[in-house]
């Protein structure tokens, strides 16, 4: 995997040389075409001028800023290296705090930060004093054309930057219409069992994207038809609950939630009896 940026990582005196690699991978979008309805020929998009309708090639392409209605200033690249900030070159850690003070809300997108040559001792001692610490670091990082702040915190045996909204850039729920209602003693503790009920472990790998799943089926399904109209399929749509019928409602839940929990653990207890089941067999056969 190749490096997307490459610096250090500074705190106090100590810089650490590192690479920043992606930590995620694209989303498995499905790709359309746009394409003209009589034929259904592909549609091709032109960069054309605004003052002339001209279409313009890439090498005749600059990139500018509008500092007045009209009127254009343009930034090149050597502008953008010119663009001095302690930050440009280094993840440069400001602080440490504690990872519970930091609400998730702040969270935006992780990369994983691996040493360069000469920086595997100081990664390793930083990752290791954050694991034995609780913290994470705090610090200011440029990539491309912006500045971000970010988390620096350790995952397993690496080091992972997370990068993060500025406070400004936080949508205030205050603006947010939300009810202010007083909910009833025997509500919430129903509301409360529930909770207790549906609680599990975090398992990540339960959780499949479906949608893009039925929409590849569709496809099919689709192509298989020639490309004509497949019959309407009824989709049922959840109805808001009735205050009146929250606590019937609540009781409800319950007792689907504890008859689907119940069929949980036996698939699970199945599948635990039937893997030892094989590896018992598997070590007869050997001896």
């Amino acid at each position: 995997m190749r490096p997307i940026w490459k610096g250090s990582i500074s705190f106090g005196l100590v810089n650490i040389p590192v690479g920043l690699f992606s930590a995620t991978r694209p989303g498995r979008e499905v790709k359309f075409r746009m394409l003209r309805d009589k034929d259904l020929s592909p549609i091709h998009y032109k960069r054309v001028a605004e003052t002339d309708g001209q279409e313009v090639p890439w090498e005749n392409i600059v990139k500018g800023y509008e500092h007045e209605k009209g009127e254009f200033v343009v930034i090149t690249d050597k502008d953008f290296e010119q663009v001095e900030i302690k930050s440009n070159q280094t993840v440069d850690i400001r602080e440490f705090v504690d990872l519970e003070e930091i609400d998730p809300m702040f969270f935006d997108k992780p990369y994983f930060l691996a040493p360069e040559k000469g920086g595997a001792k100081a990664y390793g001692l930083l990752r290791d004093a954050l694991k034995e610490s609780g913290k994470v670091g705090i610090a200011k990082v440029a990539i491309r054309t912006r500045e971000h702040i970010a988390a620096v915190k350790p995952h397993g045996e690496a080091l992972v930057l997370e990068l993060m909204h500025f406070p400004e850039e936080l949508a205030d729920p205050k603006t947010l219409e939300l009810p202010k209602m007083e909910v009833g003693k025997k509500e919430l503790e129903m509301a409360q069992s529930l909770v207790d009920t549906m609680s599990d472990k975090w398992e990540p790998e339960k959780y499949k994207d479906e949608y893009h799943e039925a929409l590849m089926e569709l496809i099919q399904k689709k192509i298989a038809a020639g490309g004509k109209e497949l019959p309407k399929t009824k989709t049922e749509t959840a109805k808001p609950t009735n205050v009146v019928d929250l606590v019937s409602v609540l009781q409800e839940s319950l007792r689907a939630a504890a008859k689907g929990k119940g069929k949980e653990e036996t698939a699970h207890r199945t599948a635990k009896a039937k893997a030892k089941s094989a590896s018992t067999k598997k070590h007869k056969k050997a001896a």
